[in-house]
């Protein structure tokens, strides 16, 4: 509800496999008046077919860390080590706290590990760190 337009038709990649999170993501970015298109990966070894494909990039990609397959860490490694995908903002949103989850994250160049909120309106935050960072351009 605070955020304005910063970036119109933001392309988003989201790795998440819960539709209650990714519905909630959704409607956090329509409540926030966000224009955006998002492309939606379930499963963690379905990443690296899109990135092997990929000739539109996305301005930011949100990684969830509980996925089934291949875990989000495997995933963000595999991100971190593509030569087109290396350079774009990444934040890791997920259900763990825990430090070792976070200093990996950092470490391996995530730009923010958010803790997953539980309502539409705990999203609103995350969706302002989602805008700032497509438009860090991984700066």
């Amino acid at each position: 509800m605070f955020v304005t337009k910063i970036n119109t038709n933001l392309k988003i990649l989201l790795i998440e496999d819960d539709p209650d999170d990714i519905e909630l993501l959704e409607e956090a970015m329509k409540e926030n008046n966000i224009e955006y298109s998002m492309d939606v990966i379930m499963e963690g070894d379905k990443v690296a077919d899109y990135i092997e494909k990929a000739v539109d990039f996305p301005a930011v990609i949100v990684l969830d860390f509980n996925l089934p397959r291949v875990h989000g860490k495997e995933v963000l490694s595999m991100i971190k080590s593509s030569t087109y995908f290396n350079k774009i903002p990444l934040i890791v949103l997920t259900t763990s706290a825990a430090k070792e989850d976070i200093e990996y994250s950092l470490a391996m160049g995530a730009l923010h590990f958010i803790t997953k909120p539980t309502s539409i309106h705990g999203f609103e935050n995350t969706v302002i760190t989602i805008v700032e960072a497509a438009n860090s351009k991984g700066s």
